[in-house]
């Protein structure tokens, strides 16, 4: 039995996800009508038209500051998308301006694993391995490997939970909004500086 499709129900799915009136339609015209389903069947192809944007420039886009707690901690960040046009929009400038909080908040050290010095991945896997004993070496080695992602999540910034929406990692975030602009779009860098440290 097919769900009939009214302009409200896809009114609804575009204010929740910012995505084309059509796109909202069809994806819920597949999901028979299932908003939840309808998200999901967005996100993936959402996620899909970012993956074929990475490879685009992107040299326009803002430079953002945040000043914290009377001055005591102050970010610095450079995002940049592919045009001036939709560098002034209001959804990347609110972007830009989350991750500054978000950087403010979450101390991450840099934007990516790439970006991670060897010999800090090297000294977490030496200390990871070392908490290990008593195990076969295979074994020793999968643990290790588990409690580096978890140190990865919490100093790159794109692996760390959004502070906003813990549920969603600051990549997931960045996905989504390439797919919502229709730009690649890419952090490329930051400076966070905290008074005596």
């Amino acid at each position: 039995m097919s769900v009939e499709i009214t302009a409200q129900l896809v009114s609804e799915l575009r204010s929740e996800t910012g995505a084309g009136l059509m796109d909202c339609k069809k994806a819920l015209t597949e999901s028979n009508g299932n908003s939840e389903q309808a998200i999901l069947i967005l996100r993936k192809k959402g996620i899909a038209a970012a993956e074929k944007k990475s490879s685009r420039s992107a040299s326009e886009g803002l430079i953002e500051q945040y000043i914290h707690l009377g001055g005591k901690v102050g970010v610095l960040i450079e995002v940049n998308c592919e045009t001036d046009f939709v560098a002034k929009t209001e959804d990347f400038k609110t972007f830009v301006k989350d991750i500054c909080l978000h950087i403010t908040a979450a101390n991450p050290v840099c934007i990516s694993r790439e970006e991670v010095p060897e010999e800090l991945i090297e000294k977490e896997r030496e200390i990871a391995t070392s908490q290990i004993q008593n195990k076969p070496a295979h074994i020793i080695e999968k643990i290790a490997e588990g409690k580096l992602d978890k140190f990865f999540q919490g100093v790159c910034l794109l692996e760390q939970p959004f502070v906003k929406n813990p549920d969603q990692t600051v990549q997931q975030l960045l996905t989504e909004k390439i797919a919502k602009l229709g730009e690649n779009m890419i952090i490329r860098r930051f400076a966070r500086y905290q008074l005596g440290s």
